[in-house]
């Protein structure tokens, strides 16, 4: 089953983006990525994207930032934080966000595909 909307891919090391988008669509989920946030910020468009995966420790705009400016552009978007931070709780930025999606790296491929199958569940079953 193809999910309901695509979902975008941020994080600065194109290695992960390159794979992670591989996964998703062998997986019968669309994905567009970006390697540098602010390309990221001006492609994006309210309504488009189901999901946003937003690498927290990016050069330049962190995955906070980009998402605190995405928030401005579409308050509904879903978005989860990627992050190889053993503990995210205490960067900068985090608890302002009401996000409470976190996939912690590395991980898993079959681990990957079902937690962003379960955030996009509801858009995916809205859609039938």
């Amino acid at each position: 089953m193809q999910s309901a909307q695509p979902i975008m891919i941020v994080d600065d090391e194109p290695d992960i983006t390159y794979m992670m988008k591989r996964i998703f669509q062998s997986n019968g989920i669309v994905a567009d990525s970006f390697n540098d946030a602010e390309e990221a910020l001006r492609h994006f468009r309210p309504g488009i994207y189901g999901l946003l995966i937003l690498d927290i420790g990016m050069p330049r705009m962190n995955g906070f930032e980009l998402y605190s400016e995405i928030r401005k552009i579409d308050p509904e978007v879903k978005v989860c934080f990627l992050t190889a931070y053993e503990t995210y709780n205490g960067q900068p930025g985090f608890t302002k966000t009401d996000v409470r999606c976190v996939i912690k790296k590395p991980i898993g491929v079959a681990e990957l595909v079902r937690h962003v199958r379960q955030e996009l569940a509801p858009m995916i079953a809205s859609a039938y």
